[in-house]
């Protein structure tokens, strides 16, 4: 394809059905270097797919993308937390891109899983936790896969992305998830992408279509298809501090109020219908399911300030406390309802 299409409206479920797929059927045996190459050449990032042809041409690339990048995604355990990562390499040895959130304080042991379940050593070093990004150096010797890293600054809003890792943690017999979204923002700070993403995925990679690491999975979960990765080039702007084992950042910010348990704790993923803003799932236990909150619920408002997108609901959540608590507005099947909902801390 070599010219540019007019645009369709794709939406999120039409893009995870699209993932999915491309998840079940990306088979390893798919060379890496055939993600450029001459008989098959590169999707064009920021063209939008117009008929069924360009969608299955957009397919073979990310499959591609997938044989050549997955084997780079590694689980990450340290302490009692899990996470995801990607393994690259420098002059002096391997290291693992991750969250700040995910590798926490400098110094410590840890466990990185490769794609095959092989176990390696590693050890915690710096963390910007103004913006989230975290260091490991992998402590085992030897040769392992891995990734090439982007440009950041060179994104653009539309362009397709692949996103990989391990939801829920690392599972045994099971593959990095893969994950196809588009970037909706990018700044010197985050990318924003509507790549569906969950607990475990933190720390994960997001690659270009040319398979190269373009962002860090950071904050995941507020919503089901707004979620913000730390861009690649930071990591390459503070390298020697991170590699130093600095710890530094934390302001009092958005996301250091979520990381640190601060900000009140609700328990909900919501996702953007034509309805408004609905409750795709509902964390056992949370105070939201205490309150009898369930899916398909569409919320409508807290404290009286309406929620008319995804971002706004964290937004708000960010100005309570664990402990407080709020009156939320929703509607069940057309019928309005209130009810008072007291905030928790949290989970780590």
């Amino acid at each position: 394809m070599t010219q540019i299409v007019k645009p369709v409206s794709l939406s999120p479920l039409a893009i995870l059905a699209l993932s999915l797929w491309i998840g079940a059927h990306a088979g390893a045996q798919a060379p890496s270097s055939q993600v450029a190459s001459d008989r098959n050449p590169p999707v064009n990032d920021r063209i939008v797919p117009e008929s069924v042809d360009d969608l299955k041409s957009l397919q073979e690339q990310v499959k591609k993308v997938v044989a050549k990048c997955r084997p780079t995604t590694v689980g990450i355990f340290v302490g009692n937390s899990a996470g995801s990562g990607v393994m690259i390499k420098k002059e002096d040895g391997f290291y693992v891109l991750t969250a700040g959130h995910v590798s926490g304080n400098a110094d410590r042991d840890c466990q990185l899983v490769l794609p095959g379940g092989k176990r390696l050593k590693g050890k915690t070093l710096g963390a910007n936790n103004g913006i989230d990004s975290g260091l490991i150096k992998v402590v085992d010797k030897g040769a392992f896969e891995h990734a090439e890293s982007g440009k950041s600054k060179d994104l653009k809003v539309g362009q397709w992305v692949v996103s990989i890792g391990h939801p829920g943690g690392f599972q045994q017999g099971r593959t990095p998830v893969v994950r196809v979204g588009r970037i909706l923002k990018v700044d010197r700070s985050t990318v924003q992408t509507d790549c569906t993403l969950v607990g475990g995925d933190s720390g994960g990679p997001l690659f270009d279509l040319e398979g190269r690491v373009i962002g860090i999975h950071s904050r995941i979960g507020l919503s089901l298809n707004v979620n913000f990765h730390v861009p690649v080039d930071t990591y390459d702007e503070t390298w020697d501090r991170l590699v130093k084992s600095e710890v530094w950042g934390g302001t009092g910010g958005f996301f250091d109020l979520f990381r640190s348990g601060q900000a009140g704790y609700l328990g909900v993923q919501v996702a953007q219908t034509s309805g408004g803003l609905e409750i795709a799932e509902v964390v056992a236990e949370s105070p939201a399911a205490k309150a009898g909150l369930k899916p398909k619920d569409m919320l409508l408002k807290i404290d009286g300030k309406a929620l008319s997108s995804p971002d706004e609901l964290p937004r708000l959540l960010s100005r309570k406390k664990p402990g407080d608590e709020i009156k939320l507005e929703y509607s069940r099947e057309g019928k309005a309802k209130e009810i008072t909902v007291k905030l928790a801390k949290r989970p780590s």
